[in-house]
């Protein structure tokens, strides 16, 4: 098996690393394969998602000559359900979500975000008086979803390990955390850098960040079995082209990314050796 899993990491580090000489065969190619669905984690409102990921996918497509279309769902704990029945053929997802469904379906990783590392953040609003998080225990907090990892999953294990047991409340987005600990409806939430940079200043002003976590492996590009090479050659190759551009590389900055770089499925094997188990439930639900 390990034999197995080694030769499907090198055909993907080879498939990669023939992007940029490829693009003219791959974009002949994905003329004749159906359009794509992306998944994309719905991190932030999904109408947020889409004003970003629709242009930008609508760009990868032109340059690929594939179409890729933009998908995501109303909440995490949905996504997941989408995920767990292979409805995106192309996904974005985090850490804890790939190791799970690396599993089954079998989706397989083939990029990750350049040059970053995912950190678990807890803010709280910048006048609040919160000084320490040793003042959380007892107390409501808001997380995006039982089983966002840098920002639900890492907080909660680290204040546990540190004797402060919290009430998480689930608001379905990182947005919906800042803008909750904006308004004084929490006293603290967990979040990631990449989305509290993105969110608008009237919003990031009023927070400060009290807690910072380890860093991890970030988010995987993952594609289901049976995704043909080419369409994973175009995306790379248009995600690629995107900082070629003004206004590509004004769409990446929208989402925070400075580009992806190749991963494999073994980039993720710390998430793995935390054993954090399957996907945490809210409530037994």
């Amino acid at each position: 098996m390990r034999a197995a899993r080694g030769r499907a990491q090198r055909h993907l580090l080879a498939l990669f690393a023939s992007v940029l000489i490829a693009v003219p065969t791959s974009r002949a190619a994905c003329r004749n394969l159906q359009p794509l669905s992306v998944g994309v984690v719905p991190q932030q409102a999904p109408s947020e998602l889409a004003a970003v990921w629709i242009p930008m996918l609508a760009a990868v497509s032109r340059t690929a000559g594939c179409t890729f279309r933009f998908a995501t769902a109303p909440s995490i704990p949905e996504f997941e359900r989408r995920l767990r029945q292979g409805r995106y053929q192309l996904a974005y997802m985090n850490p804890l979500h790939y190791t799970v469904f690396s599993r089954q379906p079998g989706y397989r990783a083939f990029a990750r975000e350049q040059g970053r590392r995912l950190r678990g953040l807890i803010v709280t609003r910048a006048d609040g008086g919160l000084d320490s998080v040793a003042e959380l225990d007892g107390r409501e907090m808001a997380f995006p979803s039982p089983a966002a990892f840098a920002a639900t999953v890492v907080p909660m294990a680290s204040l546990a390990g540190l004797g402060i047991r919290v009430v998480p409340a689930y608001v379905a987005s990182h947005d919906s955390v800042y803008l909750g600990v904006a308004r004084g409806l929490y006293v603290a939430g967990g979040g990631i850098e990449r989305t509290l940079d993105a969110i608008g200043p009237e919003v990031r002003d009023k927070l400060r960040v009290v807690w910072k976590s380890a860093e991890y492996a970030p988010h995987a590009f993952a594609a289901l079995p049976g995704v043909e090479a080419d369409a994973i050659r175009g995306f790379v190759a248009g995600m690629q082209a995107l900082s070629l551009s003004a206004a590509g590389r004004a769409a990446l900055q929208r989402l925070r990314f400075e580009g992806i770089q190749a991963a494999i499925d073994s980039d993720w094997d710390s998430i793995r050796a935390l054993d954090l188990g399957g996907l945490p439930q809210a409530g037994g639900d």
